[in-house]
């Protein structure tokens, strides 16, 4: 039962690391070149993970790292950039909330992991908060930003189903810096044909992507697929819905917003959702602990 809390603590730190990176991008970042914002996020941060470890792949992780460093950085950092300058944060974040949904289904054919009622509960229950707490009247939907951002959440949760397949086989730090440096390098000459010359950067947007690729990249795709090595697909999904939940209370902290009744009901069925997507066999585990050190009241 301690193990499954500290890996689920663990794979919390890259849900929370992305809701803050909305802040920062949205504050921070030069908008309209989604290219070499996603090149400058990935590739950084890639190559950080790779001085420590220092390891290069082998065998038929050349092509691996390829395929993920696409699925999973490039191409999906693109994506979540058009979809972000194009849809209401609050739209946008709840179609990424269906994405636990699509991972136990993916699970399930990739590596035979059969999601339970209980994360089946779950999902719905969480991506059901995440629109009461989010969605308004007022969200207009772009039909390039819809389509991005579903884009966007199939390829992801293909691309973190593969790496948990495969990642058992090599060393997590060294598979995650293959992974952001395959998928900036891919990146790098379609950014420079179709955006022409890389952005001028001032000081402000240098310290954002200092924060973005090494906060809110590096450190938090290693610790996302350290939770999709030690917990079950479907439970690292539904930690994924703690992303919009830190959207929501960084704006009451940094942009003043106050939270409403409904959004606190969003919020509690989030944290629910988050709740029953943990493994069974812990919890059982933790009843049968508790019911061996109870005592008979006399």
């Amino acid at each position: 039962m301690e193990a499954n809390l500290r890996w689920t603590l663990v794979t919390a730190v890259a849900p929370v690391s992305w809701g803050t990176n909305y802040f920062v991008t949205h504050a921070y970042l030069p908008a309209g070149e989604p290219l070499y914002g996603a090149a400058i996020r990935a590739l950084p941060a890639g190559l950080l993970l790779l001085a420590v470890r220092r390891e290069l792949p082998r065998g038929s992780w050349w092509w691996r790292s390829a395929v993920l460093g696409l699925l999973n950085t490039g191409v999906f950092f693109a994506l979540v950039y058009i979809a972000a300058q194009t849809l209401p944060t609050s739209l946008a974040s709840t179609i990424m909330a269906t994405s636990p949904m699509v991972m136990m289904a993916v699970a399930w054919g990739l590596v035979a992991e059969r999601p339970h009622a209980r994360h089946l509960a779950g999902a719905v229950v969480g991506a059901g908060g995440v629109a009461l707490m989010l969605l308004g009247g007022d969200a207009s939907a772009s039909p390039g930003g819809v389509i991005a951002s579903v884009a966007a959440m199939l390829l992801s949760s293909l691309g973190y189903v593969l790496a948990k397949r495969w990642g058992g086989e090599v060393d997590l730090l060294a598979s995650t810096a293959w992974q952001l440096t395959a998928g900036g390098l891919l990146l790098l000459p379609f950014a420079v044909l179709v955006e022409g010359a890389p952005p001028s950067l001032d000081g402000p947007a240098l310290l954002g992507f200092a924060y973005v690729a090494v906060v809110a990249t590096a450190l938090a795709f290693a610790a996302w697929f350290a939770g999709l090595r030690h917990l079950p697909a479907a439970t690292v999904g539904l930690v994924g819905l703690l992303n919009p939940v830190t959207g929501v209370l960084l704006g009451t902290l940094v942009a003043g917003d106050v939270l409403t009744v409904r959004q606190f009901c969003g919020l509690a069925l989030v944290l629910a959702g988050v709740l029953l997507g943990r493994p069974a066999a812990r919890r059982a585990a933790g009843v049968r602990a508790f019911a061996r050190t109870a005592r008979p009241v006399r």
